[in-house]
Order: structure tokens, then sequence, then C-alpha cells
């Protein structure tokens, strides 16, 4: 082979690589510049065509991708994005992706999973002071929450057979779906036995059933 045909087969080689370089860091550039636009729909379809027409992925994706969909309320594909960013070998990444998927959990109201989450981000970065904020306040909470609810345990009067058998009179109402004519029966009980308020709860629901009902 001649030396001119091994330059020009070299010149065709090197050309091909540089595009593809150049047109991976473009798609980089616009995942990014649409996540900084708050126009999170096409952030994803970005980020998700890196992965697709690229095969491109890291850590520093997967959060993205996660912020991407969180922000566009898609919490179940957060949840995915975050769980990959979380195997992340950079613990601030890491630790950012069990934050925010702890924020996720405290929307479903999932407060001990969430807290599960923040505890973790702090395990891989104990200086990540987001996730401190979002555990001291949450266990906080929990712990005031359960303070208050073995207060009101204390606080509720043992029912007596009187009350007892109303409550049971009462459930047999709810399962023929007479829901006011139950509300009735505990009411008028209260008024009667004020141990009838161990059955406060019950008492609550049934208000809550009739007045939608009623509308």
């Amino acid at each position: 082979m001649s030396w001119s045909k091994v330059l020009v087969a070299t010149l065709l080689l090197i050309p091909s690589s540089w595009t593809r370089v150049s047109r991976l860091n473009s798609a980089i550039d616009e995942a990014e510049e649409s996540y900084s636009q708050a126009n999170y729909e096409l952030s994803i379809e970005k980020h998700l065509a890196l992965i697709e027409n690229f095969q491109y992925s890291s850590p520093e994706l997967d959060f993205n991708l996660g912020l991407s969909y969180h922000h566009a309320e898609k919490p179940d594909e957060a949840t995915g994005s975050y769980d990959k960013a979380t195997l992340s070998p950079i613990k601030m990444i890491s630790s950012f992706a069990y934050n925010q998927g702890g924020v996720l959990l405290g929307n479903k109201e999932e407060y001990e999973a969430a807290l599960n989450k923040f505890q973790s981000a702090l395990i891989m970065d104990p200086t990540n002071e987001t996730a401190r904020y979002n555990y001291e306040m949450l266990a906080r909470w929990l712990q005031r929450d359960q303070e208050k609810k073995d207060q009101e345990n204390q606080d509720k009067p043992d029912p007596s057979e009187f009350a007892k058998r109303k409550k049971a009179e009462a459930d047999r109402l709810v399962e023929q779906f007479r829901f006011r004519d139950a509300l009735n029966v505990m009411t008028e009980a209260l008024q009667q036995d004020e141990t009838v308020a161990a059955y406060q709860e019950f008492i609550n629901s049934l208000t809550e059933v009739t007045e939608i009902d009623e509308k």
C-alpha cells in the first residue's frame, strides 16, 4: 500500500470520530440548556436522547434526568433515575440523589421511608446541609406527631358496655350504607354516655361521609 493511500485512510477515519464527539457535546449542551430554561419536558427528551442515540450514561445524567422528571411532575420516573444516581461513586451525587428521593417519598406521605433516604444522604455525604435540614425537620415532626397520638390515646376513655353496643349497632348500619342513621346512633349515644368518645374517629368519619352524600 502506498503512503498516499494510508494517509487518505487516516484522514477519513479521524473526521468520523470528531463528528461523533462534536454531536455528543452538542447534545449534552442542549440537554443542559433545556433544563436551565425550565423546559422540563424538552429536558427529559434531550437527556433520553443522550442515552438512546449515543449510549451515553453517567451518574450526573441520571441525576439531571431525575430532576427533570421531578419538576415535570412525573415522580415515578424521577424515583427510578434518582435510584440509579445513588449508585454513583461520587459521594456528593449519591447523597443528593438520596435526598431528592426522600423529598418524593415525603410528598407521598411515606415519612419513615423518606427519613431513611435523608439518613442515607447524610451517610454518603455528612456535609449535605440540605439533607441534614430535611432529616432533622422530619424527625422532629414525626416525634411530635407520635407524642400527640400517644397523648390522645391516653385521653381516650375506655368504652362502656353501652358504648360498645351502640358501636356495634352503628357498624351494622354502615354495612347497609345507612351512614346518616349510624351517625345519629353514635351522636345520641355520646349524649348519654361520655365513654362513647372512645369512638370519636369513627364518628368523625361518619360525619365526613354524610356531608359528602348531602352535597
